[in-house]
């Protein structure tokens, strides 16, 4: 998720959008370690997987008001970012993170970004 993380916040500092065909790679290398290392994430992994998976889903939600032709692609980007952002959130809950405690987390890796 580290590496992820890294990627994200290069993106977070450039003055222009990402073609769709990087955005989507980088969508798509997001959801193959969610499904292969979700289970093995630890909290601070699990809070960054959060944030890139909301970070990501609003870029896509954005981007599909703004493009006919990539409209469906984005929209099936923006459901699964929020299937898994939901499903991180109840893991950090079902874990003992309380809402406030996963609030601040979230906080803490936006001001490192």
């Amino acid at each position: 998720m580290d590496t992820l993380f890294e990627k994200l916040k290069e993106y977070l500092k450039m003055d222009t959008e990402i073609a769709f065909e990087e955005f989507n790679d980088y969508y798509k290398q997001l959801i193959l370690e969610l499904n292969e290392k979700f289970n093995d994430f630890d909290q601070d992994a699990c809070l960054k997987a959060r944030f890139i998976c909301t970070t990501v889903q609003s870029n896509a939600e954005s981007r599909s008001k703004h493009s006919k032709a990539k409209g469906k692609a984005f929209k099936k980007i923006v459901s699964k970012c929020a299937f898994w952002a939901d499903a991180i959130h109840f893991r950090l809950l079902k874990e003992g993170m309380t809402e406030a405690a996963i609030e601040e987390g979230i906080e803490a890796i936006n001001r490192e970004v």
